[in-house]
């Protein structure tokens, strides 16, 4: 009889390691999945920025042909072409939530640089002139686009930081949440008048 009672308790013990052993393969195997989830996200996120980097880099080469095209007809408009160049400068240079600032005073700049043209009709005719803002207008949709993707890259990511459990994991991994690229004031929120 004792030796049945030893055997249902080491059957019991058998069968409790046996459940302890399978617990840990499954939290083992989850915490391994997670890790890679918040991994390829993580990724997803950089590969967002740095293609809005690249239209970024586009915009930043137009910009001196413009300035240099609009200096021909414009000669007393130092102050606006100066703090377009100095703006664009500035967001070249900037990095992380800088950047993202950087990048809305460049396109206020921007704004003030097109206004120009309403007060000289020659470069409003300027074949040279049209086509950089033609190149230029299809850069910003290109940026807007990548912002949209970049965006949505980080409203997932930080979603899952968020989230319980995936976030004890990403709390071992030292992730944190990533800022929105978003503009600064309603009066950037507006959409630019261009008339031709």
């Amino acid at each position: 009889m004792s030796n049945c009672l030893l055997l249902s308790g080491a059957a019991i013990g058998g069968i409790i390691g046996g459940a302890l052993a399978l617990l840990l393969i499954v939290i083992l195997i989850w915490y391994i999945s997670t890790f890679n989830k918040l991994k390829r996200i993580k990724n997803v996120v950089d590969e967002g920025w740095a293609t809005m980097d690249v239209q970024l880099k586009k915009r930043y080469d137009l910009i001196p042909n413009l300035v240099e095209t609009v200096k021909g007809y414009a000669k007393h408009e130092s102050t606006t072409l100066e703090a377009v160049i100095t703006a664009r400068n500035l967001a070249m240079t900037a990095t992380g939530d800088a950047k993202m600032a950087a990048e809305n005073m460049l396109t206020g700049t921007l704004k003030s640089l097109f206004a120009l043209q309403e007060a000289y009709p020659d470069l409003k005719a300027n074949a040279n002139f049209m086509d950089l803002q033609r190149q230029l207008q299809s850069v910003e949709t290109e940026i807007a686009s990548a912002r949209r993707y970049y965006n949505g890259t980080v409203k997932e990511y930080n979603s899952q930081i968020d989230y319980f459990f995936t976030g004890m994991v990403a709390r071992r991994m030292r992730l944190e949440k990533r800022n929105y690229f978003e503009l600064d004031s309603e009066e950037e929120r507006k959409a630019p008048s261009v008339k031709f």
